[in-house]
C-alpha cells in the first residue's frame, strides 16, 4: 500500500495550479493526480458499476426472495381464510391465488422500500465533499511538505490515506469512504 496526501479544490484551474507548485517543489508528474469526486450518493453513475453494493445506488427492482415468501404467505392466507368458511375447492384455488398475488407484491414493496432506505442512509454517512481532489504519493519523508503545498494552493479537507497507487494515479480510491484528515493543517487553513 502507498502513503497518499489528498487535498480538495472548487475548480480544475485550481487543482491544476496547485499541482503546478507541487511539480516547481520537487515531485514529479507520475505522483501527483487530480480528479472529480461526484456530490454524495452520485458516485458510480456509470453502466459499468451498477452495482448496489459498490456504488451505493438504490436497486430499481427487487431481486431477493420478499415476493416468493409474501406469495406463499399470502396464498396460505387466502386459502385458509376461504377453508374456515367450507367454501368449494375452486373457491379456495382462487382465493390463494389472489392471496399469492397480492402477499408477492407486498413483499416485492417491503424489499424496494427497505432498498431505498439503506441507499439514503449510505448517503447521509457519506463525508466526502464533492469537487477536485488533488491526490499525491507519497512518503513519510514528504507528506506534511504535500499536504503545506496544497492548502498554500487553497486546498481543503486535506486527507492522508492509505491505498493503491498504479500508473500515475491512485488506483483504488473510493468516494464512499470516510477521509483520514490532516487535522492541524485542516485547522490551520480553515
Amino acid at each position: 500500500m502507498s502513503l497518499i496526501v489528498a487535498g480538495r479544490f472548487t475548480t480544475f484551474p485550481a487543482a491544476e495550479a496547485a499541482a503546478q507548485q507541487l511539480f516547481e517543489r520537487g515531485f514529479v508528474e507520475e505522483d501527483v493526480t487530480l480528479f472529480f469526486v461526484n456530490p454524495r450518493g452520485q458516485h458510480a453513475r456509470h453502466a459499468q458499476d451498477r452495482s448496489p453494493h459498490l456504488t451505493g445506488a438504490p436497486p430499481l427492482h427487487a431481486n431477493g426472495h420478499s415476493g416468493t415468501i409474501g406469495a406463499v404467505a399470502g396464498a396460505v392466507i387466502g386459502a385458509a381464510i376461504f377453508m374456515a368458511f367450507a367454501a368449494s375447492l375452486p373457491v379456495v384455488v382462487i382465493a390463494a391465488g389472489v392471496g399469492a398475488y397480492l402477499g408477492s407484491r407486498v413483499g416485492t414493496y417491503l424489499q424496494v422500500r427497505r432498498a431505498h432506505a439503506e441507499h439514503h442512509d449510505r448517503v447521509l454517512h457519506e463525508f466526502r465533499n464533492s469537487g477536485v481532489l488533488v491526490a499525491v504519493h507519497v512518503c513519510n519523508d514528504n507528506q506534511l511538505d504535500a499536504a503545506a503545498i496544497l492548502r498554500e494552493a487553497g486546498g481543503t479537507d486535506l486527507e492522508r490515506a492509505s491505498g493503491r497507487w498504479q500508473q500515475g494515479r491512485w488506483a483504488d480510491f473510493d468516494p464512499t469512504t470516510t477521509p483520514e484528515p490532516l487535522g492541524d493543517l485542516n485547522q490551520q487553513h480553515a
